[in-house]
């Protein structure tokens, strides 16, 4: 066992099974306390076993240090709330955080409904906000925290799960805001983007949609053998997240990390690649904008990412 986090106490949620478990451990070997959040429902949310949860915290405590269970929903205020206060009231205090938590509805756009949108989002997007914001005022207090959002390469755009996607970039988002707003009280926030075999990503039909998007142009062929080589156990990265929780990384903040066996990777932020300037004084005209939008101005070095298909000569 080793000592980096030795005296620290963590909170992680989705810690009963995949990406969540996998750090928990890695925190517990390093000597962190952790309180193991898990619902221990299906992918889609469905359902709750607190099978899972306890399980992760017999394999913590074999490591020595203490670990208990929350079995809240993180999509509910009142049970982050629950969970932060467990952590505290056992320990003393909460020096990092870790978002794993999430589930997946995957629909097209126009086959999606609003609760599908809205469950994906709550957990997520609104689950990752719940626990930042019970445990931020104990973090500032004292002076010293470690935030480890979850995001994932859907936050880049993609197909058949919009509402995952759009949870996850809220998460970068927030992760970027969190980083700037709680950086001054000694407070570090970051994410990581994990590639990993996991309930979700360990689905025949995962494969499958690849394959599809390949074959229509919408992802280069080389994605399915990177699959291949970076569907493992996530065991094989999760002390990334012991390392960002430690003191070797206090001066890491406000970043994003793509997390893989084989692979980590720093995210830049969005920047401005084109502009065009008013040539007057006065409004916009759509003339001026059309102006605007030429491959020598705005649109250099733009390519639409789906065109519609050519109609066919007849």
């Amino acid at each position: 066992m080793g000592d980096k986090l030795k005296g620290r106490n963590a909170v992680v949620t989705g810690a009963g099974r995949g990406i969540g478990r996998a750090i928990a451990i890695a925190l517990a070997e390093e000597g962190a306390n952790v309180v193991v959040c898990d619902i221990g429902g299906a992918v889609d949310g469905t359902g709750g076993d607190r099978t899972p949860a306890d399980q992760v915290v017999e394999e913590c405590r074999k490591h020595g240090v203490k670990a208990i269970a929350q079995y809240g929903d993180v999509s509910k205020f009142a049970d982050a709330e629950a969970a932060v206060k467990a952590c505290v009231d056992s320990s003393g205090r909460i020096d990092i955080l870790c978002n794993i938590a999430g589930i997946d509805k995957p629909k097209m756009i126009w086959n999606m409904s609003e609760q599908e949108w809205d469950q994906v989002i709550a957990v997520h997007l609104k689950g990752t906000f719940n626990f930042m914001r019970c445990a931020a005022p104990f973090m500032r207090e004292q002076k010293f925290g470690r935030i480890i959002n979850t995001t994932s390469e859907a936050w880049l755009g993609g197909v058949t799960h919009l509402n995952y996607a759009a949870a996850k970039g809220g998460i970068v988002t927030l992760t970027w805001g969190g980083a700037q707003e709680l950086g001054p009280s000694g407070i570090t926030v970051n994410a990581i983007c994990p590639r990993a075999k996991t309930r979700m990503t360990d689905d025949p039909k995962v494969r499958e949609m690849v394959v599809k998007r390949v074959e229509k142009g919408l992802m280069d062929a080389s994605v399915l053998k990177r699959m291949d080589r970076e569907m493992v156990d996530p065991s094989a990265f999760a002390k990334i997240a012991a390392f960002l929780a430690s003191d070797d990384a206090a001066m890491i903040n406000g970043q994003v990390f793509l997390t893989t066996a084989i692979t980590i990777a720093r995210y830049s932020k969005p920047e401005t690649v084109t502009t065009a300037e008013n040539p007057t004084e006065g409004p916009w005209t759509l003339d001026m904008i059309k102006a605007a939008f030429t491959p020598d101005k705005l649109l250099k070095g733009y390519v639409n990412p789906a065109p519609p298909p050519k109609e066919e000569k007849k």
